[in-house]
């Protein structure tokens, strides 16, 4: 008799075994923000075919699955895949094979490193970025002499961080056909004295940019590859690339295809004539990991280089006040066009008159079509009476490291009365619009999305400047940041339903952090370490 109940209660248990249901991973004792409606929370999931099958306790999903891989989170909290909502992915991995000139305290800082990259890389033409005069004891503009001397033959073209303003030698002017009788409109060829500065601004920064040699499909390829790396490690499963052009995009569809290309993009086409004729008579090409439905336009330049247009004159140059980089009607012939395909419209405003042009623009066109979602981007220096425009049809997608980037020196440019009243106002913008989309516009800031969650909930950098929060009136809740990193961004990109939340049915993007981002001392947010990241169930990092 006991043989017999032994014999039974094995076959019972084999029979549980066999009844459980098959799964490819179970992620077990974790803490799970799921960011769902409810904000719920939960301990496990199980993942099939890529995507979230069930999400419960552990002895929930343990008791009804078996998966090929189980991952014991050991208590540590996970999250969804991080959505980068405004970044320059494939000008990141570029800029990897270029000088990199980022943390310059001094010009003889910059001089030195494009030395040091020179004598190891040789190039026919130098190129790199990332310098910021705002960060030099002399904030004026540099010029070209000290480059002309130490590099008379070679051209030089190296970008201000923000990606709106160049400093070239007078080799580049000269491959360029650039001279002082250069005409341009939307930003500046800097003269002093009747002689070129060597600071170009803006649109006519395009005429260096064509005189460049371009990259080949070998260093295309490296660079996506090489910024997927360093998003991955940062707990990024999908990226905005805002404004790219349709060789970069075919390509990524390409890696992607091949399974070598990962991370999920969702591409704003950069707005020229050709881009535009190809896309926008087609209907929005969307695959598991690319997603190519909207348009890049840009409005004015930014605020650090004085090209964002203002309503009333640069607190620090009189009688100066920006540009539109594009005719007023130009824009509105764009966004009509726009209008009537099936593309979002997502346009750069960082100056009160620029987002002042774009929000009519934006509300004349989608009064009778509720469901556009077009998008401001970066939405920096809002008139007060405009911002009753954003709504969930006119999305804010703003970068919260450019607050605290940008304050040591932006009451400067706007004065006190003008940044008190709806200069990056991210909470007035949630109240008003109802979401927010949260991005780091990297490589102008770091790739980090730490940064961008600290610099959202405390207004600080990270030397803990300033104490007690820079317009604290405009913090997030962590919570309301987390929203903005991930479901949030997701409807920002028509992904609701499919990423931005630990859900059913959604693609299983997500990651596991050494701490409890929505928890942890923030001081401590900065240095959060991902422990993984995971792409439709697959580790990436």
């Amino acid at each position: 008799m006991h043989k017999f109940f032994t014999i039974l209660i094995l076959a019972i248990g084999l029979f549980a075994c066999n009844s459980k249901q098959k799964v490819d991973l179970i992620v077990t004792n974790a803490k799970v923000y799921t960011v769902d409606e409810g904000f719920s929370m939960a301990e496990a999931f199980a993942v099939k075919d890529g995507k979230f099958e069930a999400i419960g306790t552990t002895s929930e999903i343990t008791s009804k699955y078996e998966a090929r891989e189980t991952v014991d989170a050991e208590g540590k909290a996970v999250y969804p895949g991080f959505i980068d909502a405004h970044a320059h992915f494939y000008r990141l991995g570029l800029q990897q094979q270029m000088v990199n000139l980022v943390g310059t305290k001094r010009f003889e800082d910059v001089v030195a490193r494009i030395v040091e990259f020179q004598q190891k890389n040789g190039k026919d033409f130098i190129t790199g970025g990332g310098w910021d005069q705002n960060d030099w004891e002399n904030k004026e503009f540099p010029t070209k002499d000290t480059l002309d001397r130490l590099f008379p033959d070679t051209p030089i073209a190296i970008s201000r961080i923000d990606g709106h303003a160049l400093l070239v030698n007078q080799a580049a002017l000269d491959k360029a056909g650039i001279t002082t009788e250069t005409p341009f409109e939307g930003g500046d060829i800097e003269q002093k004295n009747g002689e070129l500065t060597g600071i170009i601004v803006d649109n006519p920064m395009q005429l260096i940019f064509d005189a460049q040699p371009k990259p080949g499909l070998e260093d295309m390829s490296k660079a996506l590859m090489t910024a997927q790396k360093m998003c991955f490690e940062y707990g990024l499963t999908t990226v905005v690339d805002a404004g790219i052009d349709r060789p970069v995009i075919e390509l990524m569809d390409s890696l992607q295809q091949h399974d070598n290309f990962k991370m999920r993009i969702y591409a704003m086409i950069s707005n020229t004539e050709a881009n535009l004729d190809f896309f926008l008579d087609k209907e929005p090409y969307k695959s598991d990991r690319l997603n190519v439905r909207s348009v890049k336009f840009y409005g004015d330049g930014a605020l650090g280089s004085r090209g964002a247009a203002l309503k009333e004159e640069y607190s620090d140059r009189h009688d100066h006040f920006g540009a539109l980089l594009s005719p007023v009607e130009d824009f509105k012939d764009v966004a009509a066009r726009v209008a009537k395909s099936k593309y979002q419209l997502n346009t750069h405003a960082i100056g009160d008159s620029a987002n002042y042009v774009v929000l009519k623009t934006y509300d004349s066109l989608l009064k009778n079509d509720s469901d556009r979602r077009w998008r401001v981007e970066h939405a920096q220096i809002i008139d007060d009476e405009d911002f009753k425009y954003f709504s969930k049809n006119i999305i804010p997608s703003v970068q919260p490291t450019h607050a605290t980037s940008d304050m040591y020196w932006a009451e400067d440019r706007l004065g006190s009365a003008r940044l008190q009243e709806g200069a990056y106002a991210y909470k007035k913008l949630l109240n008003q619009s109802g979401i927010v989309a949260l991005g780091t516009d990297f490589p102008v800031e770091q790739v980090s999305p730490f940064l961008t969650f600290y610099a959202a909930v405390t207004r600080k950098d990270t030397k803990n400047y300033p104490e007690g929060g820079f317009m604290m009136e405009e913090a997030l809740s962590r919570e309301e940041t987390l929203k903005g990193m991930t479901i949030w961004a997701a409807y920002a990109n028509f992904e609701e339903n499919e990423k931005g939340s630990i859900e059913k049915g959604k693609f299983a993007d997500f990651i596991i952090l050494d701490k409890d981002i929505m928890e942890v001392e923030a001081t401590e947010i900065p240095n959060l370490k991902v422990k993984g990241t995971y792409v439709g169930g697959e580790k990436v990092y």
